[in-house]
């Protein structure tokens, strides 16, 4: 995209009138020679112009003729005049005026005679503003000393010789800057426009002290006394100190301050060893090295090496030390080496102490400066590098190491700056070592870069530093060096792409890699052909493999990432994909879920096509790549990214005038239809986007076929030309006219927001226009396709009205006939009445409706007969609007019409609020207000005096609203308030309930409990203000508790809305104490009332729906306070925040803040205080609330009663607001470490409310620190840190800790059997529990975690369970991965040898659940040391009593077991095989004499026995399932199995059956030679088959029938009860009876519909004849049929899509019909409901039964490959009609399918009951609506296939019907349909007026019924 550069703004020279006179008056002299009169003439004219363009032009004649003038013929005086009037208008000019730049050429270009008087007029001038100017000016000439030393040599020798004078003003103005800063506070405009000021000022005065370097060194060099320049250098060194020391200067200006003290040093000592020394110095912060500086210097430095300076004063210094430095040679002595040294280990020390995310950012970019210095003092050496640098810089080296671990810390920093700049510092680090280490070119020589490789490839790959660091070897070593290491490398990256995280990484390293390897093999062979197969080896076969056979979800970053760039790397690859590709049969799907060859091609073609490496369309579709029919069933595929690459590979294109081919359209034919209807959001999305690229494309196409129209001289071409153009034109008619057609009432949500969307472009791109356009669209919109737009402006989505409403505006106003008056009135009036509605939505309805009226003449005249029939005074309304301000008056009068009817509703809803809600809610006027308001221009209107009244009446409606509905929102249960008995003896007693739940804010909420007052004293209840009467005699309405809460809700929210409307875009009327008045609608005072009700409503409602709405409205007013322009709402936000936190300080019981357990709306409040301070400023607020709100939520000794723990709880409640709003972002950091102390502190307090809050407030603090969690696994490594990234960046956080850490173990020793819990250890070993070491941790770190660990192992030893399980998870992290086994064998070494009375189980426990956890982690690592002697068998060993009956605790003997179950599996083993086979016998020994095989009477009880039994259970399933070879042979395995099948215990069962099952599907998928494994003998088969018929468990039979499925699907299965062999028909049988029972269970009905269906299909495929005559298959058909009904849950219709998928071909295809036809045909009727189901994932499923249909049927396309749902019901009705005729059955097709289309009467009937139910009594519950589901598509789908098989039945040899039976259902049917015909009329006449509009689903239903009864009607005349 080009982006046009922004020109500078010209404007006119303005002085003021005496200064223009007075220099037109000394041009004007007589006199003179020629050139000066000429010269001044020009000047003249240029002064008395207005246009700054001829005044550029006049200057630059004047610049012109100066160059020509000649030393004899000056005129002095004239002269002077002249260059005295140039200079003067230089320096009054703004910055940036080209005018000026005019100037500076002009003054520039005067001969060399004239220099020095053009120097001296121009410094005349600008001595003359420097004495002269006010504070206001300061930054206009600061601009124009900056704008003298750019460029401008005349300018500079001016500030040369101005020198003392221009620092002088420079200093003076920075002291005023300093002392103004200090007054600012709040006003954030003021503040950032003063540090902007400041800004300039600092880098100006750094300007002039770089340009006029020599002056300064000789002034001060020959400075006698007064010593002027000295004092002046003195006092700007002192503003810069002012600067870097004090906090409140935003970063930007204390980082130049830094630089230009370094720049003021250099400048006055040179380029010696003594600026070194002292800037040595001031980074110490030590007097020792300043001895060479001047004594002036030495005293402002030792001011700046102070102690107590702020920390970020180094880190300024080095990076002016870095940028004001020159690095680029040999190093001047050994104080700039030391320098050198001294930076890097400064920045480092900083890496601790800062909290801020922004300065963390400065310390990554400064490391990184200082990497390219010391890469520059390497640069192009003759002589050596100074050894000590050499020894500093290596790699080795601690410097090195110590870079390295600051690059650990921060290459997950959560800034991307940082991560970017760490990468950049890593890259530079290689290189040093590079260069200190020259002879070792060779990576594989170098121990130091083979051991970075193999820790870097060793780390986790969720961190994402790793990426980008071995990125940087891939470029310094190259892809081989990698790839020799770790040849996996390519298909591990790719693993990695399905991580929408790690993507952008992963793809990035691989370009890297693929594009180095290329080269490197280029470097090697120079023939092509001899390396390209291994490289397409290396990179494209993974790239396939994955593409054909991965998640689509995993491949879609592949797409986005990574294709493009392979293409881009070798477009000739792309060959080699298709080639390979289309080898695949299309039919080969791969696994579920993945995209299939087909998909594969289609990406890699699109990727290509995208990349521009597909040739162009003219050579046949796309160089005849791949074949049409290929790509049409690519386009209509199941699966939706294969049918997004598709089209996009028809619609995107590299040239964006490429010319559409027919083919290319006819695709987008075939496309649309099916596509329209898509739930996903993301392919909404991208199909419009790509049909979006297609139309630019087809109209930047059409510009260029009518250019060569009109240049084309080749008479065929011309031609051809004009023919595409005529194609263009029917395309562009059909699409317009086949997405207006699919808006009819009932379309689906999805087709309608996607045919408005692409309508929408179309109006964009093309116009609707009906005149003599290219292609004229306006011609094909009827009037019928407009109203159907406009009726949906009332569907209920939201997204639909906006749509249609843009498009209502497109559409030619003729088509929507807004403009008839008639019509208008009729909408104007549905508008209306639709603002009164009860239905929330209808206001929105009603909204959209109004803003569509607002451009129309007459909508006065339909309000003002409106307002007649409402007897409404209408004087108010202009009687006819015309011209430039229609909109104005029609808004104004359309407001005022709707405040009248509020202002009358608002009084009838003070005397009755149940009236209100039910008859006309008052939200909906106020909605519409609000709505009509957003659209109209508030700049420029001309009405101003109306507004202003009416704002004010506004204003006062929303508060008298505001307090008829806040006694019920505040209320602190609302939905209570109305009691919804009728019974006049409860009503009785509504009085008192109503008085009783009135709010009450006070601060009892902690102390005391709410209780009704039973015995109300007489005569002291007041009366409320609305009594209701509930449906007593005639009542006109019904009222529910619900409606009045929505009503009430509702109203509280549009008065928010609307009143923030009003602040936000409203202009302002205000008047500053320095300037004039500015005029606008809404006042100071008016704003800030608003803000007051704000306040009060957050601050005092109790109900979190009251102040969340208020709390919008306030934002939108805080915005609007930080940008105004008045000084007195500017002080807005930090008043009332002062104010609050004062109130919040001194919470009593007299307070009026409310205190429920969350605070209700204060953080609310103060987060929108805090959130509009602008995010550059130095955020003050922010800081200072921090600070209080921190002090005030830690605990203190004097805060321990009930009552002065309020503020606490405030604190610690508004805290978590703030940490969790993603507006305040980075600058909350700095925070955390204390909040986090506030929160684990507060869980001590005796107070269960700031425990509570504390609770709160700890878990948004572990989201914000660890990131919102991005799995179902809470301790996924993705939401974890390493240790010293934790520590780095919350350093206060270690000492804490561990303090609490040791407080909290000291608590837990549990020798004497007490239970003793310290309040926050939980809490501490959680937040320990989230953090993890990383092999690249340095055992140097002063944040080490060594000294956690002794803690966490004693907080084993606790009698509570959950606190050892917690300990053992935290020790995990604490343990480096090299020093597991050691660890795991000192735990083990602290075990018992023997049982003993002294035996502590707790301990026991402990230890071996420590153990446990730290085996799991290391088996998972991928970067695990080998196997050595460690001792852990042999201790095991001596330990095995743990595991047997000697120890009587089951609970230890468990987890025992499940150390051995982790050691004995051969995967991953810390044992050599001896000595696992060791501990595999010993742990044989133990299974055989457990409870499990031994023949106990009873199975062991107690506490954990269950535990026990299934750790028990885990080890007999590892060794006689996964490696009985290892444990002695299939003898014992298979006799411990059985004991598991057999076992008492449900849970062991359930756990076997599981583990069982699992290992089926693995070996099934794997897919073997089928043989059976050796595990799964006859008597475990035996088992499972008696198991399935005895079991009573239902989880136990749901897994036995799931593990029968699987192996019964590989083959016939003898089923078998004990030893009597079971028929097949009892089994069928015993599972019909089981499926239709177990309804109760939908696990259990799942898996037995499946074996059940499964059997059937086996029956019917043996014996196709003879099925028929077994009885249950009807009873399978009908259960089928029973799962696939709307009202099923999810799981079970999944279930019947894959039964009725996998007997496609053996029951609904088959040409025996074993079902009958009846229930073959009710089975297909299944299928078409499943494939309209509102469930993607069930339509997806049904979809597939085309796979399995018999190829035969087909007539077109490729038989047996998946389609999308809309496609598949399309084909599947034409599948069925065709197997009619094959069946010999069309007579009884026709009848079936004109039953279908007539629909089901019965159903009708219940939906219009339950319609009418729905609106009288629910407000919201509208029962399970199928938001999919298109019933008039499918009943025109079903019409037309009805159409083609009667034209079948008609040509027939017997065209008529004879059958009696048939005949007879023909007559049932047509008397059926003439009743349903004429009842469905008479229901459409009695709907009101556009009923589309009031009564939309009725109206839908309606018409649907009246349509198929017509419809019917007409086909059984046919068949007459």
């Amino acid at each position: 995209m080009v982006v046009k550069k922004k020109t500078a703004k010209v404007e006119a020279v303005v002085l003021d009138e005496q200064k223009l006179h007075l220099l037109i008056a000394s041009l004007s002299v007589d006199g003179g020679e020629d050139g000066v009169r000429h010269v001044a003439q020009t000047l003249q004219s240029c002064l008395e112009l207005t246009d700054p363009v001829q005044q550029i032009q006049l200057i630059k004649k004047a610049g012109s003729q100066l160059e020509a003038l000649n030393e004899e013929e000056p005129d002095g005086a004239l002269l002077e005049a002249c260059l005295h009037t140039l200079s003067l208008v230089y320096t009054s000019l703004q910055s940036k005026n080209p005018l000026r730049r005019a100037i500076a050429s002009a003054l520039g270009s005067v001969p060399a005679w004239l220099r020095e008087r053009t120097v001296n007029s121009l410094c005349v001038c600008l001595s003359d503003c420097l004495s002269t100017s006010t504070s206001d000016q300061h930054p206009h000439i600061v601009d124009t000393i900056t704008a003298c030393l750019d460029g401008f040599v005349i300018g500079e020798r001016c500030i040369n010789k101005l020198l003392p004078e221009v620092l002088q003003f420079l200093h003076k103005g920075l002291s005023e800057y300093l002392q103004q800063n200090s007054g600012l506070a709040g006003r954030h405009i003021a503040q950032a426009q003063l540090m902007h000021s400041c800004l300039a000022a600092v880098k100006t005065s750094m300007l002039v002290i770089q340009r006029s370097q020599e002056s300064i060194s000789v002034s001060l060099q020959a400075e006698q006394s007064p010593r002027t320049l000295e004092d002046t250098l003195s006092s700007l060194l002192g503003c810069y100190t002012h600067i870097l020391t004090n906090e409140e200067f935003i970063q930007s200006v204390q980082s130049t301050a830094g630089m230009a003290v370094v720049l003021l040093i250099r400048s006055v000592m040179g380029y010696g060893d003594e600026v070194a020394s002292v800037v040595n110095s001031l980074l110490c912060s030590s007097t020792q090295g300043l001895d060479s500086a001047p004594q002036w210097l030495k005293l402002r430095c030792e001011g700046l090496c102070s102690r107590g300076r702020p920390p970020g004063v180094s880190l300024y210094l080095c990076h002016g030390a870095l940028a004001m430095l020159s690095w680029k040679r040999s190093l001047p002595g050994p104080q700039w080496e030391q320098l050198l040294l001294l930076v890097p280990n400064t920045l480092l020390g900083l890496d601790v102490s800062i909290k801020e995310s922004s300065t963390a950012m400065v310390v990554a970019r400064v490391l990184t400066l200082w990497s390219s210095a010391a890469l520059d003092c390497f640069h192009g050496e003759l002589q050596p590098c100074p050894p000590l640098l050499q020894q500093s810089l290596r790699g080795e080296s601690e410097l090195q190491q110590h870079l390295l671990e600051h690059i650990y810390s921060h290459w997950e920093h959560p800034l991307d700056g940082v991560r970017h700049q760490t990468r950049t510092l890593f890259r530079n680090l290689l290189v040093l070592h590079q260069r200190t280490n020259r002879p070792t070119s060779d990576p594989s020589r170098d121990p130091y870069i083979i051991e970075l490789t193999h820790s870097l490839l060793g780390l986790e790959w969720h961190m994402r530093g790793k990426y980008g660091s071995l990125g940087c070897l891939v470029e310094l070593y190259g892809a081989m060096y990698l790839l020799e290491i770790q040849p996996q490398l390519p298909s591990r990256l790719l693993g990695l792409m399905g991580d929408q995280n790690l993507a952008p990484y992963a793809s990035d390293l691989l370009e890297r890699l693929f594009v180095s390897h290329k080269t490197e093999l280029t470097g090697e062979t120079a023939a092509e052909e001899d390396w390209m197969e291994g490289w397409h080896q290396t990179w494209v076969t993974p790239l396939l493999q994955v593409l054909c056979r991965a998640r689509l979800d995993q491949t879609t970053y592949i797409l986005d990432y990574f294709l493009p760039k392979l293409l881009r790397c070798s477009p000739s690859s792309l060959a080699h994909m298709v080639q390979a590709l289309q080898d695949t049969p299309p039919c080969s799907t791969g696994p579920s879920g993945s995209r299939g060859a087909l998909g594969a091609l289609m990406t890699c073609l699109r990727a290509a096509r995208a990349q521009g490496v597909v040739p162009p369309t003219e050579e046949g579709l796309w160089g005849g790549l791949v074949p049409l029919p290929l790509l049409q069933q690519a386009l209509i595929h199941k699966h939706d990214q294969v049918r997004m690459d598709a089209l996009g590979l028809v619609c995107e294109s590299h040239r964006s005038t490429e010319v559409l081919t027919s083919q290319e359209m006819d695709l987008i034919r075939h496309f649309l239809p099916p596509n329209l209807n898509s739930q996903s959001p993301g392919i909404r999305q991208q199909t419009v986007s790509l049909l979006k690229k297609l139309l630019c494309r087809m109209k930047d196409s059409t510009v260029l076929l009518q250019k060569r129209l009109i240049q084309e001289r080749d008479e065929e071409q011309r031609h051809r030309d004009q023919h595409t153009l005529h194609l263009y034109k029917e395309f562009l008619c059909w699409l317009c006219g086949s997405l207006l057609k699919v808006l009819l009432p009932g379309a689906s949500f999805s087709k309608c927001l996607m045919s408005l969307h692409l309508l929408c472009l179309l109006g964009q791109i093309f116009t609707f226009c009906t005149g003599p356009d290219v292609f004229a669209l306006g011609e094909v919109v009827t009037s019928a396709h407009a109203q159907n737009v406009l009726y949906c402006v009332a569907s209920n989505f939201l997204e639909v009205k906006q749509l249609a409403s843009t498009l209502l505006r497109e559409l030619p106003p003729s088509a929507v006939g807004l403009e008839v008056p008639e019509r208008m009135r009729c909408v104007l009036q549905a508008a209306l009445d639709l603002s009164t509605s009860t239905k929330p939505f209808d206001s929105v309805t009603a909204a959209h409706l109004l803003n569509l009226l607002l451009q129309q003449p007459h909508l006065c005249q339909g309000l003002q007969l409106c307002a007649h029939e409402q007897g409404i005074d209408s004087s108010f309304l202009p009687p006819q609007t015309y011209g430039t301000d229609i909109m104005e008056l029609n808004t104004l009068a359309v407001i005022q019409f709707l405040l009248d009817c509020l202002k009358s509703e608002v009084s009838r809803a003070e005397s009755s609020l149940l009236q209100a809600a039910a008859s006309f809610p008052l939200y909906g006027r106020a909605h519409c207000i609000t709505a009509v308001l957003q659209h109209l221009n508030t700049v420029g209107l001309r009405h101003t005096e109306q507004w202003r009244c009416m704002v004010s009446e506004l204003i006062a409606v929303c508060y008298r609203m505001s307090d008829v509905v806040s006694p019920v929102v505040q209320s602190s249960s609302p939905e209570g308030l109305i009691p919804m008995d009728t019974d006049s003896e409860t009503s009785a007693g509504l009085q008192r309930i109503l008085q009783e739940i009135q709010p009450r804010d006070t601060n009892d909420f902690f102390t005391s409990a709410r209780e009704l007052d039973t015995h109300p004293e007489d005569g002291h209840t007041p009366t409320p203000t609305h009594t209701p009467s509930l449906n007593t005699g005639g009542e006109g309405y019904r009222v529910t508790a619900q409606m009045v809460l929505v009503c009430c809700w509702r109203s509280m929210k549009e008065v928010a809305m609307l009143l923030g409307q009003l602040c936000q875009s409203l202009p302002l009327h205000y008047n500053n104490r320095d300037a004039d008045t500015h005029t606008g609608l809404i006042t100071e005072e008016q704003v800030e009332g608003v803000g007051l009700y704000f306040r009060q409503q957050l601050l005092q409602s109790r109900h979190r729906g009251a102040f969340e709405l208020a709390y919008v409205g306030f934002v939108r007013l805080t915005d609007m306070l930080c940008r105004s322009r008045s000084q007195a709402l500017q002080q807005l936000p930090a008043h009332w925040l002062s104010e609050v936190l004062e109130e919040v300080k001194s919470s009593d019981p007299s307070s009026k803040l409310c205190a429920t357990r969350r605070s209700a709306g204060i953080p609310f409040y103060i987060q929108a205080l805090l959130s509009s301070e602008p995010k550059s400023s130095s955020c003050s607020l922010l800081k200072m609330t921090m600070r209080e709100l921190i002090a005030l939520a830690m605990p203190s000794e004097d805060r321990n009663t009930d009552s002065s723990t309020v503020p606490q709880v405030h604190a610690l409640n508004i805290l978590r607001a703030l940490y969790r709003d993603t507006r305040l972002g980075e600058n909350i950091i700095p925070f955390v470490s204390e909040g986090m102390q506030a929160a684990v502190l507060g869980f001590t307090s005796p107070v269960w409310a700031v425990r509570n809050s504390s609770t709160l407030l700890f878990s948004t603090l572990i989201t914000r620190i660890f990131g919102v969690k991005k799995g179902k696994d809470e301790h996924s490594k993705k939401n974890r840190m390493t240790g010293r990234e934790f520590f780095t960046r919350f350093p206060a956080l270690y000492p804490f800790l561990l303090n609490q850490l040791e407080e909290a173990a000291a608590t837990v020793e549990s020798d004497s059997g007490q239970v003793k819990l310290h309040p926050s250890l939980f809490l501490l070993l959680l937040v320990l529990s989230r953090l993890y070491p990383s092999p690249m941790d340095g055992s140097s770190s002063p944040l080490g975690l060594a000294p956690f660990m002794p803690f966490i192992i004693r907080c084993g030893h606790s009698a509570v369970y959950r606190t050892r399980e917690m300990s053992a998870r935290a020790l995990v992290p604490f343990v480096l991965l090299t020093q597991v086994p050691s660890t795991i064998h000192t735990l083990l070494q602290e075990l018992p040898l023997e049982p003993g009375p002294q035996t502590q189980q707790n301990h026991i426990h402990g230890t071996l659940l420590q153990v446990l956890f730290l085996l799991r982690s290391y088996q998972t690592d991928s970067h695990r040391p080998p196997p050595a002697g460690n001792g852990i068998a042999e201790t095991l060993c001596q330990r095995m009593w743990l595991g047997s009956r000697q120890n009587s605790c089951l609970v230890t003997r468990g987890a025992f077991l499940d150390v051995l179950v982790c050691l004995c599996r051969p995967r991953v083993s810390l044992l050599e095989d001896s000595e696992a086979t060791d501990l595999r016998r010993g742990a044989l020994s133990i299974l055989m004499a457990s409870e499990l095989v031994t023949s106990s009477p009873s199975s062991p009880r107690g506490p954990g026995s269950t535990q026990y039994l299934l750790s028990l259970a885990q080890l007999v399933l590892s060794a006689s399932l996964e490696t009985p070879d290892l444990w002695g042979g299939p003898q014992p395995s298979s006799q411990l199995l059985q004991s598991l099948l057999l076992c008492s215990e449900y849970e062991v069962r359930e756990e076997t059956l599981q583990e069982v099952l699992k290992r089926l599907q693995e070996e099934e998928e794997e897919e073997k030679e089928r043989k059976r494994p050796q595990w799964l003998d006859e008597t475990t088969l035996s088992n499972l088959t008696s198991l399935a018929l005895h079991e009573t468990h239902p989880q136990c039979l749901a897994k036995v029938l799931d593990v029968l499925s699987v192996l019964s699907s590989s083959g016939g299965l003898q089923w078998r009860d004990g030893a009597r062999v079971v028929s097949q028909e009892e089994v069928l049988v015993h599972l019909l009876a089981l499926t239709q029972g177990s309804a109760h269970s939908v696990e259990l009905h799942c898996a037995a519909l499946t074996l059940l269906s499964q059997l059937v299909v086996q029956l019917v495929t043996s014996n196709p004849q003879g099925a028929s005559a077994v009885t249950c298959l009807a009873q399978w058909g009908t259960l089928v049929c029973s799962c696939c009904s709307e009202e099923q849950p999810e799981e079970v219709k999944l279930t019947a899509a894959k039964v009725l998928v996998t007997c496609t071909s053996s029951v609904l295809s088959s040409p025996h019909l074993p079902l009958g036809l009846s229930s073959t045909v009710s089975l297909w009727m299944s299928v078409f409901m499943l494939l309209q189901d509102e469930d993607q994932e069930v339509r997806d499923s049904a979809s597939d039964f085309i796979c399995n249909m018999p190829a035969a049927l087909f007539k077109t396309g490729l038989p047996g490959v998946s389609v999308c749902p809309p496609a598949a019901l399309d084909s599947g009705v034409g599948l069925l009609c065709r197997l009619f005729e094959l069946w010999g059955q069309v007579p009884a097709g026709v009848l079936a399918l004109t039953e279908w289309l007539l629909g089901d009467e019965e159903g009708g009937e219940a939906a219009e009951e339950a319609s009418s139910l729905d609106e009288e009594e629910f407000l919201f519950e509208k029962g399970d609506l199928n938001l999919w589901a298109e019933p008039v598509q499918w009943v025109k789908l079903l019409h037309r296939h009805l159409d083609s098989l009667i034209l079948v039945l008609k040509q027939a040899q017997a065209p008529n019907i004879t059958d009696p039976d048939q005949l007879y259902q023909i007559q049932t049917l047509a008397t059926q349909a003439k009743v349903q015909a004429l009842s469905s009329k008479q229901a459409l006449d009695s709907l009101p007026a556009l009923p589309q509009f009031s009564c939309t689903m009725e109206h839908a239903r309606v018409l649907l019924q009246h349509q198929r009864a017509t419809l019917v009607l007409d086909l059984l005349e046919r068949l007459k």
